[in-house]
């Protein structure tokens, strides 16, 4: 036997009763006649105690012990003195006085320091390699504890509601859209190959069209592309969800809970707003310069075009679009601020420059005070309800330029100022997409994002309609400035498909190679069905607090799609290439 209890079990209420612990030494401190060890396990942190005068043999065996050796302790329960009391543990009334001590696994020396105070600056590189030892770290248990939580509470929730899980192929086959793919030989059939899904897609509406009405799944995805803080390299998991006979409104209301109960069941986070806005793509553009706003703040952009074009400030002239924000106390931002995090900022994201102006008692004093009318200058204090104190950005630019760059600017003024309130969670739903786009490089039109997304309005929409006016049913989720996922209203009809399709220059022959197996599909009886993915990483991001994706996987890839721990890509034996009648040429 290993153990009665756990290391975070034992309260007041256990005292003066004899257990036995197994777990990790955490911290072990020698005062002399006596040496205290912290013993850890999964579920918490006692103090065990040993005594010189008591037990000299055992002494003995404590005094070598090291830093993550796991051991088995037997003893007895007994109270701290008050002035002992540890109230920053669960455990921290009591200690365990132990008479029985056995090594079950020493430890040799640690690459890095675990618990120490500069535990988290560690070379991440050196982590990954040991991400065994990493995820005894409190913070990072705790993130994928939370993980696994939410997880099982999605599962719960999904079922209640009617929804069936099942489980799709891993071997399909490449599709000719989206990112590139994972590749997986045949043996069988030499010169073909399987491709990890990079989603679900496919199945899940054929599991519409075969009539299973409601499906979900905690789904992997494999994909081989570049990493960002937000996004894991090579895999990742999604929330895949599909149901039928549901129109776009109806699935949204009946998924919002889903989101509220996640973020007020498990965890300390309050949902900013009840029902989540619905915000049209346009208007959070306009508003946010963003199709994922953070909503926790306002600042939002004021259409200062007009005034611009009219404005004695002749820079502003010949510019598309003009736009600014004004943040509140911002006048205490230093000249050097400004220059080196506003203006590079701007500057970064295509922006020419960035005007700033403060509002002071006398006016507006900042980069083009000097050429401003007093017109000018009132109708801005106005335009913006400025006070003294504030500071107004303005950026000139081509629309997509100017939305990217003050968007930018306005996360920067947020962080800067402290407006998130960490302890809130600003849902929303961000609708009504354009269907389609003119691509300058290609000269001609094509789809913005899902090409087999249903047409609001549908065949007569695309029949009569201008099709850069054409909106698609299409939804994302949001959340403090994070995309949590993308859904829509599937096109089940082949008939609205081809039209679609053409209108992008594609062929009925080339819709057929590239989807055949799916027009078929929806030819025969297909409802109509709609869904999303919200991915698990990115919630557990979002209610962690985390940065960096990294940190809430337990076993991620590095930047360069690398497993360190496991020496993943790795070269393969010949013969195991012979087999598979392939050969590696590296000079390609």
């Amino acid at each position: 036997m290993f153990r009665t209890n756990t290391c975070g079990e034992l309260t007041s209420s256990f005292v003066g009763k004899k257990v036995m612990l197994s777990g990790w030494v955490q911290t072990r401190r020698d005062l002399g006649g006596f040496i205290f060890i912290d013993l850890r396990d999964r579920f918490g942190v006692t103090q065990i105690t040993f005594s010189k005068d008591e037990n000299q043999a055992l002494w003995e065996s404590v005094d070598k012990l090291r830093s993550e050796y796991v051991i088995r302790v037997e003893g007895s329960v007994v109270a701290r003195e008050k002035n002992n009391i540890n109230s920053k543990l669960a455990t921290g009334e009591i200690e365990l006085k132990a008479r029985v001590l056995e090594v079950l696994n020493p430890s040799e020396p640690l690459p890095f320091d675990l618990f120490g105070p500069d535990a988290d600056s560690v070379n991440e590189e050196l982590r990954l390699k040991y991400r065994f030892l990493d995820l005894r770290r409190p913070r990072l248990r705790d993130n994928i504890l939370f993980r696994a939580k939410m997880i099982r509470y999605i599962r719960n929730w999904m079922e209640n509601t009617g929804y069936t899980e099942f489980q799709t192929p891993i071997l399909t086959v490449s599709s000719p859209e989206g990112s590139r793919d994972y590749l997986v030989p045949s043996r069988l059939h030499p010169g073909n190959f399987y491709a990890l899904p990079q989603a679900p897609q496919q199945f899940k509406q054929l599991l519409m069209i075969s009539g299973f009405d409601k499906y979900f799944q905690i789904a992997p995805c494999f994909r081989d592309e570049d990493a960002r803080a937000d996004r894991a390299p090579g895999e990742f998991y999604q929330l895949d969800v599909e149901c039928s006979f549901k129109t776009r409104d109806e699935f949204l209301s009946e998924m919002e809970p889903l989101f509220i109960d996640l973020t007020e069941q498990l965890t300390d986070k309050k949902v900013w707003k009840k029902p989540f806005p619905r915000i049209p793509y346009k208007q959070a553009l306009d508003l946010y310069g963003s199709d994922k706003p953070d909503l926790r703040y306002g600042l939002e952009f004021h259409n200062l075009t007009d005034w611009a074009k009219k404005s004695a400030v002749k820079i502003f002239h010949g510019a598309d679009h003009t736009k600014g924000i004004c943040v509140s106390g911002g006048a205490e931002f230093s000249r050097k601020e400004i220059e080196e995090e506003f203006e590079k900022t701007a500057q970064d994201n295509g922006a020419a420059g960035l005007v700033w102006l403060k509002v002071r008692d006398s006016g507006l004093e900042g980069s083009i005070a000097k050429l401003l009318t007093p017109e000018d200058q009132a109708y801005l204090i106005r335009e913006f309800g400025a006070k003294k104190g504030d500071i107004i950005f303005i950026i000139s630019a081509e629309y997509s330029i100017l939305c990217r760059s003050l968007g930018r600017v306005r996360n920067l003024a947020a962080a800067k100022k402290g407006l998130a309130d960490p302890k809130l969670i600003a849902w929303a739903w961000v609708v009504d997409f354009p269907m389609y786009e003119y691509n300058d490089e290609l000269k001609k039109i094509d789809f913005v994002h899902n090409p087999f997304c249903m047409p609001q309005g549908g065949m007569k929409a695309l029949s009569e309609m201008d099709p850069i006016s054409i909106l698609a049913d299409q939804y994302d989720v949001v959340a403090n400035g994070l995309e949590i996922c993308s859904g829509s209203v599937r096109n089940n009809r082949p008939d609205i498909m081809y039209k679609a399709f053409s209108i992008a220059g594609y062929t009925k022959e080339e819709v057929d190679a590239k989807f055949g197996h799916m027009i078929r599909a929806f030819s025969l009886g297909a409802p109509p069905h709609c869904g999303f993915a919200p991915g698990i990483d990115r919630l557990v991001m979002l209610f962690s607090g985390e940065k960096n994706i990294r940190e809430i996987i337990p076993f991620p890839k590095n930047q360069a799609c690398q497993d360190l721990m496991m020496n993943a890509p790795g070269e393969v034996r010949p013969e195991q290439l012979r087999e598979l009648k392939i050969k590696v040429d590296l000079k390609m």
